[in-house]
């Protein structure tokens, strides 16, 4: 791929490689790298925006710093800090040329190409850590932060914390999300909902889950074998910031059909109303009222036009491209 083919399909041209910016063709692993047999990687996704004061990433060291937890879980030994992935992130952002992108850090057990290790031991391997930008839009749809999404509840259970632990974002953990994901689109739905080994509602294939009653925002606790969302806790901050009573507490399947309202949370998915489980219809079938003033003043903290809850530093500027939005408005 050229680099104007990379410019072309709006992907940042370099990629963040163990400290330096390489070409994006140049980001490649040997086929026998540990992670594509192992599933032995962590990862996040992290948006970065286009806000009134130029581009800004959100939640960028909260993010990271799951990404060191998830690694610190798998004894993945890292070279870098928490401080040193954000500041990765930031100059490939401002490499990239894009005013908005998902970026993707990943951190997986390569091949030791010196002293080759094949087998389920990953401890012989060395650890790489890359960083990748791209422009992808909304993930269940354009239309869908709107309109909403149908569901359905997926056959497949949600892994459990005691086997491969849930609050790691593990490449491997997404073999599971596949399965719930591959059946829900060859159903003729837009995502799943899986429950945990309990039977209680865990989460969507790549998304935490709200549900609304009576005024008052449930969501599955950790406990339900969920990732701990970064958009999930920024949802629960925002929404007691407004005066709404949010509980975290174990959800019956059933309770998906009765709710006034019902939406995913996640950095691809942002806030995505769900109008149907299982082909029943929630409340009116398209976004209530809790759920849109929840985007509403969701999209205004990532916008930057509003504060976040208790002004907490929630954006990390890019600084070039402020200047850049100053200079163009002529301010």
């Amino acid at each position: 791929m050229s680099s104007k083919d990379v410019s072309t399909l709006r992907i940042a041209p370099r990629v963040w490689r163990d400290g330096k910016l390489i070409d994006w063709n140049d980001a490649r692993v040997h086929v026998m790298t540990h992670a594509i047999h192992y599933g032995s990687s962590v990862f996040e996704g992290i948006r970065a925006y286009e806000t009134v004061n130029g581009t800004a990433v959100f939640r960028l060291t909260e993010h990271m710093q799951r990404l060191v937890n998830s690694a610190k879980i798998y004894r993945m030994d890292l070279k870098y800090t928490r401080q040193d992935f954000c500041d990765a992130a930031v100059d490939l952002v401002r490499d990239s040329g894009l005013e908005a992108c998902y970026l993707r850090p990943v951190v997986f057990r390569g091949l030791n190409e010196e002293k080759p290790a094949f087998g389920v031991n990953p401890f012989p391997n060395p650890i790489q850590c890359f960083i990748a930008a791209w422009d992808w839009g909304k993930y269940l749809g354009e239309e869908a932060l709107e309109a909403g999404v149908d569901v359905c509840v997926s056959s497949w259970t949600r892994i459990t914390s005691n086997s491969m632990p849930a609050v790691a974002k593990a490449g491997a953990n997404y073999m599971n999300s596949q399965l719930i994901k591959m059946e829900a689109i060859l159903g003729g739905f837009s995502e799943g909902i899986a429950l945990d080994d309990r039977g209680y509602v865990s989460e969507g294939s790549g998304e935490n889950l709200f549900l609304i009653n009576n005024g008052v925002l449930l969501t599955p606790p950790l406990g339900a074998s969920i990732l701990p969302g970064i958009t999930r806790d920024s949802v629960i901050q925002i929404a007691r910031e407004m005066g709404i009573p949010v509980k975290q507490t174990n959800i019956q399947r059933a309770a998906l059909y009765l709710a006034d309202e019902l939406f995913f949370t996640g950095t691809a998915a942002e806030i995505t109303p769900i109008r149907t489980v299982d082909r029943i219809t929630i409340g009116t079938g398209k976004a209530g009222e809790i759920t849109k003033a929840l985007q509403k003043r969701f999209f205004e903290v990532i916008r930057g036009e509003t504060p976040a809850p208790n002004n907490a530093p929630w954006l990390t500027y890019i600084s070039d491209t402020a200047e850049k939005k100053t200079a163009r408005s002529g301010e």
